[in-house]
């Protein structure tokens, strides 16, 4: 067993996947485990090939009361005690709610603490940034611009997975809402006369849309994203990891926020990230404003990044590295 073990925190949906893409960069550089929230079973199977997988619950979605919020968040630090080991060699948070309990659990034990702030992320540093931040060893950026919400951060870049299949065109239009789904994305699109489309639901019910377009291929999940996204013409969806993975592939896209998510970051955010990553963004969400959007994004030249995974990578192994 190698002498580092290091224990990254995948909070799910967007932070799996920079969670993802850090242990890709990690994978047989130093030993690896994971706490991802309890439930996610999708989290866990995408994970599971680089370490173990331990589970913790989280304390807040994007729709959560604040009465039931307080409720896991006391679970949560009664039981993450016993699932932050002591001889962890360091311990990274990526970020979202579920990741304050455990990493404050790793900082009072000694171990040291690397935080990653979200991509999405201009206007405002996220909450568990700011709170994280004055523990921290090391706060990742991903974003020049992130300099100026997070002081004492370092700028590693875009955290992007490598790429696990040759990409190819398959000329279909990918929509995409994520972990929990995006309704008015979803509707809007089904309104359409596009005929190409693989449409992943998440949490949404697929039956709707089933019915209404038994010629597409719609699916609620799938531990094989990555292969969608390979042969996607386009890419539609809200704004978050899903547009870096787009990225990785050469994919165009349409960037669609979701208006039911008050918690994440906002309008302006979204139009920052679209012009980095030159998206065609939507801000009202009607089947004409999705179809001259998709349209627009097939002629959009697709820029290149240089992958912050791996630059996060390295210096997270010269924090941690014996002295000689």
């Amino acid at each position: 067993m190698m002498a580092q073990e290091i224990l990254i925190l995948a909070g799910g949906g967007g932070h799996t996947g920079y969670a993802y893409a850090l242990a890709q960069a990690l994978y047989e550089k130093a030993s690896l485990s994971f706490l991802v929230p309890e439930g996610d079973t999708l989290s866990q199977k995408r994970i599971s090939q680089f370490g173990r997988v331990d589970t913790l619950v989280k304390p807040r979605g994007p729709k959560t009361s604040t009465y039931t919020f307080a409720a896991r968040l006391a679970k949560s630090f009664a039981a993450v005690l016993n699932k932050v080991p002591r001889n962890i060699s360091a311990l990274v948070s990526s970020g979202s709610n579920f990741c304050i309990p455990p990493a404050l659990a790793a900082w009072f034990k000694g171990t040291p603490l690397i935080n990653i702030e979200s991509s999405v992320r201009f206007t405002a540093a996220s909450k568990t940034a700011k709170i994280l931040q004055p523990f921290s060893d090391l706060t990742a950026l991903q974003w020049e611009e992130q300099k100026k919400l997070l002081a004492n951060g370092v700028v590693v870049g875009p955290l992007l997975r490598k790429p696990e299949v040759e990409p190819w065109d398959g000329g279909y239009i990918l929509v995409t809402g994520g972990t929990y789904g995006h309704r008015a994305l979803f509707d809007a699109i089904k309104e359409t006369s596009a005929d190409n489309v693989v449409l992943q639901t998440g949490g949404i019910s697929p039956e709707p849309y089933v019915q209404a377009h038994p010629e597409w291929n719609v699916i609620s999940w799938t531990e094989k994203f990555h292969d969608l996204l390979a042969g996607a013409e386009v890419v539609v969806t809200h704004f978050g990891s899903t547009v870096l993975d787009a990225l990785v592939y050469g994919k165009n896209i349409v960037m669609v926020p979701n208006p039911e998510w008050t918690r994440t970051a906002g309008a302006e955010d979204a139009k920052i990230l679209a012009e980095k990553v030159n998206a065609v963004l939507v801000e009202e969400i009607t089947p004409e404003s999705l179809s001259n959007a998709i349209e627009e994004a097939k002629k959009k030249k697709v820029p290149a990044f240089a992958n912050g995974a791996e630059n996060l990578a390295n210096k997270i192994l010269e924090l941690i590295r014996p002295p000689t």
